[in-house]
């Protein structure tokens, strides 16, 4: 983490190594500061004496490996002057000899330095050539025999994140200079002494010196876990600091009211709520109750009934004299929450109307598609206070959307927006800060993350209502057993001959397009060959509904079309036709993700599955056995067996266990900024960090931060670690932890 404290860390890098390094440096890692270097980590450390394993380095990455040479040869380039020096070096590991081959262009260094027997570190990026990996000029040290010198032949060689331009041990030699030239006395550390001394934790510049240029390798190991304590603990007590500030703002109470809407909708529901839903729904009414905002996360598993819980909140404001609002990603999604809102309400929806209930409110709907008269009598609805709820998707966050009286903002699938977009729903406030429930059915990497960290209240719903079916989950590999690929669709055909009816879900609209919003996880990097054999056009939505028309097997089926760039009315009368039974297989891309309620469904066959995360696969396979019927899922994919991806897949084909899913999410994805408005994988602001490997340490930071800002609230006494949150948000991620 890039903890820049006042002084010493912030000391800019070009006063201390010049500036054509600096601006080296900077060009290749973003880094300006004596600390942003300081705290750019070894990924790993090389033992001297210790040789890679050649059979194991990837193929097409930067790598940096200790090998011993075993050939040397040069020979005259044919169309240029010059010559060309081929070394082979090798890592005898286990008796079994690994080669990589080495080709320098005018050599002359190498010809002369890298003799048979060298033991060397060399750095480049793997390559092939004729069959055989190799590395193309690339940059070494020469490293003595272990009995020249006994204290160095122990030290371990630091590995740092590189580039091409830019070694590791480039960047070793820079901060060797830092640390020879570091300021101990004017280093803050952010870990507070009585903490220090009670866990026997290194101070911050002995961390510095032990992770940088560690004597043994325990010494780094030590160091590595002071500096993952003091990423929680920085993290944590900014976690703990908006909790307390989040305290301290104004909300307006919304208690329970006696003989109001929500008790007579309770009155009227067919079916009693589950000991989960009660539960949840008296702490969301004692949330609610109380004179300053509400934060919770609601998770659960897909069709525990979470959006029940969340009306019923709704209802409880609406008592109270306010509004609530229903945030929804899709306009698909949207329509569906309102057409179930609606209909779950009755008369009680209906208020002000003829035949409505005396005590009922009105339920809007608003999207960006609605003609101009339909939007202007929802935002007149929504303004005037006649509407109660109002359900939609971005629109609701344009300027022009006003509230009488907003109390509660409810979010759907959290993970589909971020932070800035729900803050602005929550500016729209009259009377205070409105109350904020999130909802999420599988919790994805940064929800985890955020839950394991302490960030929200949460409230779990951990099982399922009367009625709901298991679902079956099977991987179908065509490149292991291309015969499952007619079966598939006899499959399907048996399915749809039962009376049932069958989803097909692609990751592609047409052609090169993917569908609009579509979490697509990325296959994870293999040899380039693999990759090349593996290309092949992903199924997309138009191509597939042509195939299938074709197959004498589902001859005389109702194949219907579903996507996110038909028309809304288009794509509004494909769904009504395939909830009313008109339509037999429904081929769509992932706008039925979420929400989509067909009791009839029992058959999903997800294509190309390998190019859905983890909590797409869950989410959507959510979408069969809702009606009391068994569902199966089949996920089939091209990849061949041993291929990264088909371990996302067999996890999800092992385990209907959506919390157990995403831990594996977490680990597989990582966690994102957890800060910040990135929602996961990719780069992640934790360094050392890892939400599921270090949750005791984690932990243990949030019962020491919590008592931190007790004590402290402002951290008055404990400067260094409030400089240490203010430099680690910066600006931009600070307004977003505030806002929430």
């Amino acid at each position: 983490m890039q903890d820049r404290i006042p002084g010493e860390l912030d000391y800019p890098l070009d006063r201390r190594i010049g500036k054509k390094s600096a601006d080296k440096i900077e060009k290749q890692l973003g880094i300006t500061t004596v600390g942003e270097l300081l705290f750019h980590f070894p990924r790993r450390y090389l033992e001297r004496g210790e040789l890679t394993r050649i059979s194991e380095i990837p193929f097409d990455e930067e790598v940096t490996l200790v090998a011993r040479v075993q050939s040397n040869n040069s020979r005259r380039m044919q169309t240029r002057k010059g010559m060309i020096v081929e070394i082979t070096v090798t890592d005898d590991a286990d008796g079994s000899l690994g080669l990589l081959h080495l080709t320098f262009f005018n050599g002359y260094n190498a010809q002369k330095e890298l003799q048979v027997g060298t033991r060397a570190m060399f750095s480049g990026k793997v390559g092939v050539y004729k069959g055989q990996l190799t590395l193309t000029n690339p940059n070494y040290v020469l490293l003595g025999d272990e009995a020249d010198d006994e204290e160095e032949a122990r030290r371990p060689i630091p590995v740092y994140p590189a580039t091409a331009k830019l070694t590791s041990w480039d960047i070793k030699k820079t901060i060797d200079v830092l640390l020879d030239s570091l300021q101990a006395d004017r280093l803050g550390d952010p870990v507070p002494q009585a903490i220090r001394a009670r866990d026997k934790l290194m101070a911050l510049p002995a961390a510095f010196e032990a992770i940088h240029r560690p004597a043994e390798i325990e010494q780094a190991y030590k160091a590595r876990h002071r500096f993952r304590y003091q990423e929680a603990l920085v993290l944590q007590t900014a976690l703990a600091r908006r909790h307390a500030q989040t305290a301290r703002q104004d909300a307006t109470a919304r208690p329970p009211a006696e003989g109001g809407l929500l008790e007579s909708f309770d009155a009227a529901l067919p079916f009693t709520l589950t000991a989960g839903q009660s539960r949840i729904g008296g702490e969301l009414a004692a949330d609610l109750a109380k004179p300053h905002p509400m934060n919770r996360l609601l998770q659960g598993e897909v069709g525990s009934g979470k959006t029940l819980v969340a009306l019923r909140a709704m209802l409880q404001v609406i008592d109270a004299g306010g509004q609530a609002a229903l945030l929804a990603p899709t306009e698909v999604l949207a329509a569906q929450h309102y057409a179930s809102i609606t209909r779950t309400l009755g008369p009680l929806a209906e208020g002000g109307m003829l035949g409505g209930s005396e005590l009922g409110t009105r339920v809007t709907l608003l999207t960006g598609s609605m003609s101009a008269s339909q939007r202007k009598a929802a935002l007149l609805d929504a303004a005037s206070g006649e509407a109660g709820i109002v359900i939609g998707t971005h629109a609701l966050l344009s300027e022009n959307v006003q509230f009488a009286d907003l109390g509660l903002v409810v979010v759907d699938e959290q993970h589909r927006f971020g932070v800035e977009q729900r803050d602005i729903l929550r500016t729209k406030g009259r009377n205070g800060t409105p109350h904020l429930l999130v909802m999420t059915a599988t919790p994805i990497p940064r929800t985890v993350a955020m839950t394991v960290f302490g960030d929200l209240d949460v409230s779990t719903l951990d099982e399922l209502p009367a009625g709901r079916a298991p679902i079956s989950t099977y991987l179908a590999p065509l490149a292991d057993k291309p015969a499952w690929g007619p079966r598939i669709w006899a499959r399907a055909r048996e399915e749809v001959d039962a009376g049932r009816q069958v989803y097909v879900v692609c990751p592609k609209i047409g052609d090169q397009d993917e569908e609009p919003g579509t979490e697509l996880a990325p296959v994870e990097d293999a040899p380039r060959q693999t990759a090349q054999r593996n290309q092949r056009p992903l199924a997309a939505v138009t191509e597939v509904v042509e195939r299938l028309q074709e197959l004498p097997v589902l001859a005389g089926i109702r194949l219907g079309m579903l996507h996110g760039r038909m028309d809304p009315a288009d794509k509004s009368a494909a769904m009504d036709a395939f909830n009313r039974g008109e339509t037999d297989l429904l081929v769509s891309t992932t706008v039925i993700e979420v929400g989509v309620d067909v009791h009839n469904a029992t058959m999903m066959v997800i294509l190309d599955a390998e190019r859905f995360g983890i909590s797409q696969l869950h989410q959507l396979r959510g979408r069969v056995g809702r009606g009391g019927l068994p569902g199966t899922c089949l996920l089939v994919t091209n990849l061949e067996a041993g291929h990264p991806s088909r371990e996302r897949l067999d996890a999800v084909a092992a385990t209907t266990d959506g919390f157990e899913l995403s831990r594996r999410d977490l680990e597989l994805r990582r966690e994102g900024d957890i800060l910040g408005a990135s929602q996961s994988g990719g780069r992640s602001t934790l360094k050392l960090l890892r939400a599921i490997q270090d949750e005791p340490l984690i932990e243990k930071a949030r019962t020491d931060a919590y008592g931190l800002v007790g004590e402290d609230p402002d951290l008055l006494e404990h400067p260094a670690l409030n400089e240490a949150i203010e430099a680690y948000l910066n600006p931009e991620k600070e307004a977003f932890l505030e806002r929430g």
